[in-house]
């Protein structure tokens, strides 16, 4: 494990309160399914790394029993402190030039139909490695033609050359996620701005591409904010939405406000939906890439 993870992020938090039963997780694959260290053992050999395992996601053994897992490039350590996140921060090593080969290499060998990209944020290199992003698009490509690729990429500070290199790769999926309401920016993501985040995913609909954003919830939010963000998102061009429920990773990360009840969550999908959204994917334990393979049936159609 990266010693930073262990630096504590802030002072004062507490642990966050007992969970309620729907979000106990419960281990969906059989004693003799083999997918989960089939996919752990593509990831190790392969010295690659995960969001699934770096952002300590709940759905991991569900992903990966499924043959799925959300690749992680650029490394594991991260230029922004985030107050939700896991994923470890501080100076980041130089970016591993054969990664993206082993990235596509490892989706062949997994057969993988849908794969999803993302990465830290590097706003230490002048491209925020969008180049990188460009390598391993282009090399899965070449090897999985018929796979769909979803990126969910930073904002690249909104560089018009980043985001240039990320659309001359072709992403399927172009993805950027939101993850609060504009009030709770300042608390919740201090390095990332609102407008900005709109403005990234405004342009990527105006280029073109399907775009697709995230929040997640129980943060301090009001019903009426996320309303007024799902509006947001919809003026921007944004066609898909994923909402989850924020659980704090440690004691030292943001506490959790509040649980969001199930009700609330179908609720904000029927408003999604009504509102223009292509697909809406809402509830306690979604996260950005949750069966990402099942959000977009009418793909290509």
């Amino acid at each position: 494990m990266n010693p930073l993870k262990k630096k504590p992020r802030s002072t004062g938090y507490q642990p966050a309160p007992e969970k309620p039963d729907w979000l106990k997780v419960r281990l969906p694959f059989r004693e003799k399914d083999n997918s989960v260290s089939t996919v752990r053992s593509s990831v190790e050999q392969g010295k690659l790394n995960t969001v699934c395992e770096s952002a300590s996601c709940p759905n991991l053994n569900h992903c990966w029993s499924r043959r799925t897992a959300t690749y992680m490039l650029a490394g594991d350590i991260c230029t922004r402190r985030c107050s939700y996140c896991d994923v470890a921060f501080g100076k980041p090593f130089s970016l591993d030039p054969e990664e993206p080969l082993r990235v596509a290499e490892s989706a062949k060998a997994l057969g993988l139909q849908h794969v999803v990209i993302t990465s830290v944020n590097r706003d230490d290199l002048t491209d925020g490695a969008a180049n990188h992003y460009k390598q391993t698009i282009e090399l899965i490509r070449e090897r999985l033609p018929d796979c769909k690729i979803e990126i969910l990429v930073p904002d690249f500070k909104e560089k018009e050359e980043s985001l240039e290199l990320i659309y001359s790769a072709k992403p399927d999926i172009f993805n950027h996620n939101l993850e609060t309401v504009e009030r709770l920016f300042p608390t919740v993501a201090p390095a990332k701005k609102y407008d900005r985040s709109l403005r990234v995913l405004e342009h990527a609909s105006k280029r073109g591409f399907l775009t697709k954003s995230g929040l997640i919830l129980g943060l301090g939010e009001t019903l009426d904010e996320v309303r007024q963000t799902l509006k947001d998102l919809r003026i921007s061009g944004v066609q898909m939405v994923t909402l989850g429920q924020y659980l704090q990773p440690t004691p030292t990360h943001l506490p959790v406000h509040e649980y969001i009840h199930p009700d609330i969550f179908r609720e904000l999908k029927e408003f999604g939906k009504s509102i223009g959204f292509r697909t809406v994917f809402s509830g306690p334990l979604v996260r950005s890439s949750y069966h990402a393979d099942e959000q977009t049936p009418w793909y290509g159609n």
